[in-house]
């Protein structure tokens, strides 16, 4: 090309990018009057946020043509702190079968540059990957910045918004080639449970009121209240909503490829992976984030008056979906909460299949904020019981279940044991499934001495609420001793059919 064809070229290619992202920053500012006002947060920072975006990409090229560097294009994450820690979605990777994985950053006044990024973990059940840029971007002449991680799940009805960068020619980009930054505005629907990997390991999504586009996997989703990460990408729903939980996970399309339209006139909703797995995910490897929330929560709840001295408080937890059955079960657990937070030594005091896997699973991801003092060196135990409610009106039996106290157990320190459970019933006012989740303050009597619901339906929590405060304890030992503990109670219903099937 000779040097007059160069310079035009290169001028194209600026007009192009300029114009594009025109079109992007309208859709930006579209997706904010979509929607809604929101007094009481201020507005999103836009250059601060595309400047955590970081595109994740495979160099295809040792050596710059006239468009620069050649790249392949899989998806988009985005940093959580400063030490250059960012999350995407683990089906991005796959996608580069074991190719080194680069990140595109901008830096001011040069052509965006190729950054290695580092594969630190993967969860493939919940698809959360953590990568390190490698050298540390903030450390550098680079244009970066970080989004702080939300600790609470967001509702149906709340309002958020997506926002990634792509090339226009994903599978044949080039460094110089002007790129799309989308914001797309939607409203959270609904919960699902989906198995996104092979195996019996369930993930709690939430389906939003967005059309998901190719390239789209892993990007955030921000809270427009909060303006906290909630969660991130995962693909297209391609299932009717209405559909039972543990749907089999052919109703996902990762990566965001659309379908074949079916003539339907509702936009498909896309399926967003909540942060509670990418949190756990970064507990476990000892990774910090970056949560304004974070501090408060934990001050707030830690001097609650309803928290017993010195137990851990929950920080982010999940239900289990209903497994594939005709019956009601339970399943009790006791176990230890370590400084970190995580569950550590579970112990299984009753319960049996299907129930038990999926409550083993749903705790794996569980983590606490400590509120234990420097004198305490003894990690607290915990009781923790998923009730997965009969799902037949009148009830195929006794809603009473009695245990008998301490027979499973070995050893002096114990969490306390539930000896009396009382199944909650169904409200006439509701008509969906859904889960509740208690944390309850066990007096050294094994009386309940106050309950609060954590998360879940709100218009299920009212009758867990009430079937929780006829529970009895066995309570919590510790040398022997009895002592005031904490408990969490996950109730998961189903709405309840006429007639019980016969055995």
């Amino acid at each position: 090309m000779t040097p007059k064809r160069n310079f035009l070229a290169k001028i194209l290619a600026l007009f192009a990018c300029a114009m594009l992202l025109a079109v992007a920053r309208v859709r930006f500012a579209d997706a904010q009057d979509q929607a809604g006002p929101q007094k009481s947060a201020a507005a999103l920072d836009d250059r601060a946020l595309g400047n955590a975006l970081c595109s994740i990409v495979y160099q295809a090229d040792r050596f710059p043509s006239p468009r620069g560097y050649r790249y392949i294009f899989y998806g988009n994450g985005f940093f959580i702190n400063k030490d250059g820690y960012l999350l995407t979605a683990a089906h991005v990777l796959s996608q580069l079968r074991g190719g080194q994985p680069s990140l595109l950053l901008r830096s001011p006044g040069a052509p965006p540059r190729f950054v290695q990024a580092t594969v630190i973990a993967v969860d493939r059940d919940h698809d959360i990957a953590i990568l390190l840029a490698t050298p540390n971007p903030f450390a550098g002449n680079f244009a970066v910045s970080f989004l702080t991680l939300a600790h609470d799940s967001p509702k149906p009805g709340q309002k958020a918004l997506a926002a990634d960068a792509r090339p226009v020619r994903p599978r044949d980009a080039f460094t110089l080639d002007p790129a799309i930054e989308e914001r797309s505005a939607g409203e959270v629907l609904e919960y699902q449970f989906s198995q996104l990997a092979r195996g019996p390991v369930d993930t709690e999504l939430f389906l939003f009121g967005h059309a998901v586009q190719p390239g789209q996997s892993g990007a955030p989703v921000i809270s427009l209240d909060s303006k906290e990460v909630v969660g991130l990408v995962e693909g297209q729903w391609l299932r009717d909503s209405t559909t039972a939980l543990a749907a089999p996970s052919d109703h996902l399309a990762p990566g965001g490829a659309a379908p074949v339209s079916s003539g339907q006139a509702a936009p498909i909703p896309g399926a967003v992976i909540p942060i509670h797995y990418a949190i756990a995910l970064l507990q476990q490897k000892g990774i910090a984030w970056h949560a304004a929330a974070e501090e408060s929560a934990r001050s707030d709840q830690a001097g609650d008056a309803t928290t017993p001295p010195n137990q851990p408080v929950p920080f982010s937890l999940v239900p289990a979906p209903y497994p594939q059955s005709l019956f009601g079960g339970e399943v009790v657990l006791d176990a230890f909460v370590s400084r970190t937070g995580a569950l550590s030594d579970i112990t299984v005091v009753s319960g049996d299949e299907p129930f038990l896997d999926k409550a083993l699973a749903a705790i794996r991801t569980w983590t606490f904020v400590s509120t234990r003092t420097a004198n305490d060196a003894t990690e607290p135990r915990i009781s923790i019981t998923f009730q997965f409610v009969q799902p037949y009106a009148p009830p195929r039996s006794p809603t009473i279940h009695e245990y008998e106290a301490g027979s499973p157990y070995s050893g002096q320190d114990v969490a306390a044991q539930p000896i009396k459970t009382v199944e909650p019933k169904y409200p006439n006012t509701s008509s969906a499934d859904g889960s509740v989740i208690l944390y309850e303050s066990i007096d050294r009597e094994g009386q309940v001495a106050s309950v609060q619901a954590v998360s879940g339906s709100e218009s299920l929590a009212a009758a867990a609420l009430s079937a929780a405060h006829e529970w009895r304890f066995a309570p919590a030992r510790r040398a022997g001793v009895a002592m005031d503990s904490a408990a969490i109670v996950v109730f998961t219903f189903r709405h309840p059919l006429a007639t019980a099937p016969k055995r």
